[in-house]
């Protein structure tokens, strides 16, 4: 019955597991190998023989006195690590561009979320949020067209997607641009929404936070630049 040991442990079983595939999907909590840091360029990675013994094996060779880490995960967003683990690595370039709501178009596209980034140092933007955002416009209004340019993008047909972007390019701006407003706005919301959570009863508020200015600053340069245009 007590709430702190249950909010323990299930934070243990679901943060510190190792997942692995073959022979069939499992899920192994390993002593010591749980302790391992997240680290962008990770020096060790874990393996699992056939009896399911835990091989750890560096990549390099580690200096004497160096932390050994791994990778908890795509090192080009930061924030499906902090959504799970709960901390934010210093050393974070880029951020998912936050289109979930084009989800089928990044499909569509052959896309993944690694793909359509803002740099977080500049704003600057990703090829291919350009392309996913001109897609949806194009899907909108002319899905001849869109069709068009979806095989020049799944062909790597860059005179073609260079075609479309000069025709279109206003029109992917102005969608570009609500899209970063608009998340803009949510993030502030639920900025003031965090802070005014009593620390005692929400520690993780902090964090949140320091999240959430991660998102508005990245976010703040990129609408700057769209500005621009």
């Amino acid at each position: 019955n007590d709430d702190k040991v249950v909010k323990w442990a299930y934070n243990v079983a679901l943060t510190r597991f190792h997942e692995v595939w073959e022979p069939t999907r499992q899920k192994y909590l390993v002593p010591m190998a749980d302790m391992f840091n997240h680290n962008t360029n990770p020096n060790v990675e874990l393996n699992f023989d056939q009896q399911g013994n835990c091989v750890v094996n560096t990549m390099n060779n580690v200096q004497a006195g160096s932390p050994l880490t791994i990778s908890l995960g795509d090192p080009t967003n930061p924030t499906p690590i902090f959504a799970k683990y709960g901390f934010l690595y210093n050393d974070c370039k880029t951020i998912f561009c936050k289109a979930i709501h084009l989800e089928d178009e990044i499909e569509e596209l052959g896309f993944n979320f690694r793909d359509l980034l803002f740099q977080t140092e500049t704003g600057e933007i990703a090829p291919h949020v350009w392309d996913l955002f001109l897609y949806k416009v194009l899907k909108d209004n002319d899905m001849n067209a869109a069709n068009q340019f979806m095989v020049a993008v799944k062909t790597n047909d860059g005179a073609a997607q260079q075609q479309f972007q000069n025709n279109y390019f206003p029109y992917a701006v102005q969608a570009l641009k609500e899209h970063v407003g608009g998340i803009l706005n949510d993030v502030n919301q639920l900025t003031m929404k965090a802070q005014s959570y009593d620390l005692n009863t929400h520690p993780r508020v902090p964090v949140i936070v320091a999240h959430n200015n991660l998102v508005r600053d990245t976010f703040t340069m990129t609408l700057a630049l769209l500005q621009k245009y």
